[in-house]
């Protein structure tokens, strides 16, 4: 092969390659072209993604908020069912003696 020769194969091989990638870009650039109707439906497909993120967070605060109050209830009725607890013990502890006592009067 002389140099002639060799320089027109060269010249076939890259004019070939040019063409694929030329070709590749084409058919990259064809597939993953986006039309404005499909813009259009991406931003509201977009707006609808916001609003419902928004609603999301709405919604976790409103449950924060909720449970908050509900630790707070929960709290004021475990003391309140303390006291109580307290006070029945008492009751019973003052039934208990004044039984007691009813007992030591009628054994008298």
């Amino acid at each position: 092969m002389n140099r002639t020769e060799f320089i027109i194969a060269v010249a076939i091989i890259l004019f070939v390659a040019f063409i694929l990638g030329w070709f590749a870009s084409w058919l990259v650039n064809r597939f993953t072209r986006v039309t404005k109707a499909e813009v259009g439906e991406l931003d509201k497909l977009a707006q609808a993604l916001h609003e419902a993120e928004e609603t999301r967070d709405q919604a976790i605060t409103y449950l924060q908020q909720r449970e908050a109050e509900m630790t707070n209830q929960l709290s004021q009725t475990e003391a309140e069912l303390r006291a109580a607890m307290d006070g029945l013990r008492e009751a019973r502890r003052e039934a208990e003696e004044l039984r007691a006592y009813v007992e030591q009067i009628n054994a008298v």
